[in-house]
Formats: C-alpha cells, sequence, structure tokens
C-alpha cells in the first residue's frame, strides 16, 4: 500500500481506537475482587464472543484472532506484517525442530501463523523439505535440525535459531521503506541484546558464547557489550548507561519483572506518536501493538486474580495503556 492508501484505514483505525482500554480501566480492573469479576468487565466492553461460557484464553484468544482478521481487512501488506510475526516465524521453526527430534508433542508451543504454522512447520521439518521455507529461514533449517540430531544441545539451537530471529529483525529493520516498521524492529533487536546480555552476565557464559547471541544493531557496538557482559552486570550497567540505557539500568536494578516492563513502556513510548499519524501504516500498526498489549495486560491481571495476588503486586507489572 502507499501511504496515500492507508488514509482510509488511519481513518477506521482512529474509530477503533476509542475502544481501546485506558490507564483508568486497568486501575478498575486491579481493584476487582476477582477474575471472574475482571472478564465479565472485558466482556461488557466487547471482548469476546458473547458467549456465557467463555473462559479467560477463549477470551483472549478470540482477541488475537480480531486483530488478525483486521490486519487482512485493512488491505496491510506482507512487508509489514512479515516484520510483525518474525519472532513467530521463528520462533514456530525451533518448536519444530525440538518436537521432531524429541518426539514429544507440545501442541502449546506454537504460535498461529497464516503459512507456518503447527502442522506446516511440522511437515517440513518430518520431510526435510527445506524449500518451503522462506529463503533466509532454509540453510538455517537444515543447519539447526541437523545440529540437534547430531549433537542433541538444544542450548546451542536455541541460539542459533534466536540469533538469526534477530538478525532477520534487523535486516528487515534496514530495507524498510516504512519508519515506523524500521523503528520499530531496530528496537526489537537493541531490547533483546540487552536481555541476552543481562541473562548472559547472570550465568557467567563465556564471551564467544555472548558474541554469538547479540545480533549487530544500529544502535550501539554489541562487540562491547559482549565484552561487558562476559565481565559482569555492573559492566553491562556501566555500558547501557554511556550508550542512553540509563532507564534500562534503573529497571534491571529493581529486578527483571521491573525491566520486562521498562520494555514493554519503551514500546509504548514509540508508538505513542502515531496518534498524531494520518497516512502511512503507523497508526495501522501501533493501534494492533497496543491490542497485543492489553491481551497481555488482561492476562496478567486474570492470573494474578486467580492466584490471589494483592493489588499492589498486580500495579507493580500492568503497562502503559495507547488508549
Amino acid at each position: 500500500m502507499r501511504d496515500a492508501d492507508y488514509i482510509y484505514a488511519v481513518a477506521s483505525i482512529r474509530v477503533m481506537e476509542k475502544s481501546l482500554l485506558t490507564d483508568a480501566d486497568v486501575q478498575s480492573m486491579i481493584g476487582m475482587k476477582s477474575e471472574a469479576e475482571v472478564l465479565g468487565y472485558l466482556t461488557e466492553k466487547g471482548w469476546g464472543d458473547n458467549s456465557l461460557k467463555s473462559d479467560m484464553e477463549t477470551v483472549l484468544a478470540t482477541e488475537e484472532e480480531n486483530q488478525m482478521r483486521l490486519l487482512k481487512n485493512l488491505g496491510v501488506g506482507s512487508e509489514i506484517t512479515d516484520v510483525l510475526f518474525i519472532q513467530d516465524l521463528y520462533h514456530n521453526l525451533k518448536a519444530a525442530i525440538k518436537e521432531v527430534y524429541s518426539g514429544i508433542e507440545d501442541g502449546m508451543a506454537f504460535y498461529e501463523h497464516d503459512k507456518y504454522g503447527k502442522d506446516q512447520m511440522l511437515k517440513i521439518i518430518r520431510e526435510k523439505d527445506f524449500e518451503k521455507l522462506p529463503q533466509d529461514m532454509q540453510k538455517l533449517a537444515e543447519e539447526a535440525l541437523d545440529l540437534m540430531l547430531t549433537t542433541r544441545d538444544g542450548q546451542r539451537l536455541d541460539i542459533m535459531i534466536d540469533r538469526a530471529c534477530l538478525d532477520a529483525t534487523e535486516k528487515a529493520a534496514k530495507e524498510s521503506k516504512d519508519k515506523f516498521i524500521s523503528d520499530y524492529a531496530e528496537t526489537k533487536v537493541v531490547i533483546a541484546d540487552i536481555k541476552t546480555a543481562v541473562r548472559a552476565a547472570d550465568t557467567r557464559r563465556p564471551l564467544q558464547v555472548i558474541e554469538e547471541a547479540l545480533a549487530p544493531n544500529s544502535t550501539f557496538d554489541v562487540k562491547r557489550l559482549a565484552t561487558a557482559a562476559a565481565t559482569g552486570r555492573e559492566a553491562v550497567y556501566d555500558f547501557l548507561e554511556r550508550v542512553g540505557y540509563r532507564d534500562a539500568v534503573d529497571a534491571l536494578k529493581e529486578g527483571f519483572s521491573s525491566f520486562e516492563k521498562w520494555c514493554d513502556d519503551y514500546i509504548m513510548d514509540m508508538i505513542m506518536d502515531q496518534k498524531t499519524n494520518i497516512q502511512s501504516s503507523g497508526p495501522i500498526v501501533a493501534f494492533f501493538l497496543a491490542k497485543q498489549n492489553e491481551i497481555r495486560m488482561a492476562r496478567i491481571i486474570m492470573t494474578a486474580k486467580a492466584n490471589g495476588f494483592s493489588n499492589d503486586a498486580i500495579s507493580e507489572r500492568v503497562r502503559k495503556m495507547y488508549g
């Protein structure tokens, strides 16, 4: 789609934005007594399929399906949706290789995907029909399956495929003519690199392993980040502060759950600018990401209610809303 073609789609999005949850809605949900009360609140706002017997997972799955349908109906091109679902695609490849190797079925291990869902990906891996995968994944899939069959090294498999996913995301960021998509993809790589570095520092991974796991990005020098991670957390903190991520360091010092919240809020801050955009894919993608954020928040709140978490504990976990 050309930028001008997005004008009608964006007009539709502006109407739908009015239905998004606000920070006030989230606070109301936190104050409710039970998972059922939160679920009822959401269904009154139009979530789910109006079934009287819907549970949390059914309602949230319906919302996911609705957002996928929306992207298609608005005519969002594959050059954009491919970026949004890169992580799902590579995750499904990893899950399929592990299932084929182990023989252990796990239906919950796969994401829904139009072309490469569970059944399609398993068939490709079982039959070694790698040419049916996207071109950039064909050699990776063959090498990853061979690695698992010969070494049984699941950790090494994770590193190989996760790194390939980040490289694909960074490539998309550089090649995209859509600035918002480019910025979004770049941010995803940067955040993933920071997470990997912190975990590597905590588990004292050797430098070579860290370098293999980190993906080059356009924001900072990952070789220096790898060196810092091989030294320890404090060195990672020093590096991040030097490259402008002091807020990330503050969140990490509070705990990894606080950092996860910072990551989601960082992306939310980035997409807020799309509220004034009228002629690109930005508002459409921003709305989709906002809905994904809502679904995560709904799951966090309802799960916490079901497990007896205090309201204060839930408040610490909630993210910023777009609405």
